[in-house]
């Protein structure tokens, strides 16, 4: 039987180690950076317009232009700066009606952005189950190619067999998913 000195793929043969692990890193960001990018192009008008509306309401120049807003209609319609004649004398019911409207519509656009958000995190939270399903079914396949690899050496380990046999075994994602819902508490 011939023996392969060097198992290394002659892609990465002379690379260190760690270089391979950086490639794998900015390889996976790139991709999570390109699904990130696709989700956000495939936003409707209507949600893009309602994040930036959302975007630009949840900032500090907003709350001082709104609050700048505020005092100078109540000045204006209280007389004190007799300059203009009040058109919404008090109790404001104009200024009411305005800031009625605007937080209607700002929660509306609030609550699309956040369906948005949702629809994303489920996708996210979707792919991150398949992935852990793969790893841990790559995982068995691994503790059983081992298993193989020391039994054909005639290594054993009885202290760790009975854990190990149990790790072999493929998880019922089902009966496990019912079993974490019958213990979450209600």
């Amino acid at each position: 039987m011939k023996q392969r000195r060097n198992q290394t793929p002659p892609s990465d043969r002379g690379r260190r180690p760690e270089r391979r692990s950086e490639q794998v890193n900015d390889d996976n960001l790139e991709a999570v950076i390109r699904l990130e990018h696709g989700a956000l192009a495939a936003r409707t008008a209507s949600e893009r317009a309602a994040e930036a509306v959302t975007n630009a309401a949840g900032t500090t120049a907003c709350v001082v232009t709104h609050a700048a807003a505020f005092a100078l209609w109540v000045v204006a319609n209280t007389g004190i700066g007799h300059l203009i004649k009040p058109f919404d004398p008090f109790p404001f019911s104009l200024l009411t009606f305005v800031v009625s409207l605007e937080a209607i519509f700002l929660t509306l656009l609030v609550l699309m952005s956040q369906k948005r958000l949702m629809r994303e995190s489920d996708k996210r939270a979707i792919l991150d189950l398949q992935i852990n399903i793969l790893a841990e079914q790559e995982s068995t396949k691994t503790l059983r190619m081992v298993r193989c690899i020391c039994e054909h050496l005639g290594i054993k380990d009885d202290q760790g067999a009975k854990a190990e046999s149990s790790l072999e075994k493929t998880t019922n994602v089902e009966r496990l998913a019912k079993e974490v819902e019958q213990s979450m508490p209600s």
